[in-house]
């Protein structure tokens, strides 16, 4: 079976909310393969701590690959504490240069409390408008149901739980096993 006839891995939604002085990311837990449920309590929202500095990053796409982005985007971050921003520039750059890399398969949201972004293997780094970002199979429909909240009283948390819930109940892709992280500004 070559590697266009493999079915593929779906099943993420990762949410990033901006509000109040609040960040929070989110991601739900189902792995697919193909139409099959593999796995459905999935970490995908992890707490990184290079040099100290608090970053939170919620990765879509292929599992091992966004371990490799991970444990890259720590390197660039203990190489420049403190510059979320720097960092991810720097990672996105090479994601796009080296060959190894722009076979990976997988996007990355990340704050430091301050700064949300989205980094893609495009090369891109995005700031998000209206304090919301979201990636993944059920990304659009997250994006669009947070959007839609961030006027309302709820804070982060809420906007970012009612969010994925939607998703969830849209995507089939996406599930209600929810792990959150939250980093304040």
């Amino acid at each position: 079976m070559s590697r266009s006839d493999f079915p593929g891995w779906h099943g993420t939604t990762i949410i990033g909310v901006k509000k109040d002085g609040q960040v929070v990311i989110a991601g739900d837990g189902q792995v697919s393969l193909g139409q099959t449920v593999i796995k459905g309590t999935a970490r995908k929202v992890r707490r990184l701590s290079p040099g100290g500095f608090d970053i939170i990053a919620g990765f879509a796409g292929s599992t091992a690959d966004a371990f490799t982005l991970l444990e890259r985007l720590e390197a660039k971050l203990e190489a420049t504490p403190g510059q979320l921003a720097r960092a991810s520039v720097e990672l996105a750059k090479d994601w796009r240069t080296d060959k190894y890399l722009q076979k990976l398969e997988a996007m990355l949201i990340v704050t430091d409390g301050k700064e949300l972004l989205v980094i893609t293997g495009a090369g891109d780094v995005l700031e998000p408008e209206n304090d919301v970002a979201a990636i993944g199979s059920g990304g659009n429909f997250a994006l669009a149901a947070a959007r839609a909240m961030m006027d309302s009283n709820r804070d982060a948390e809420a906007v970012a739980r009612a969010a994925m819930a939607i998703a969830a109940d849209i995507c089939v892709y996406t599930n209600g096993n929810l792990t959150i992280e939250t980093i304040s500004s």
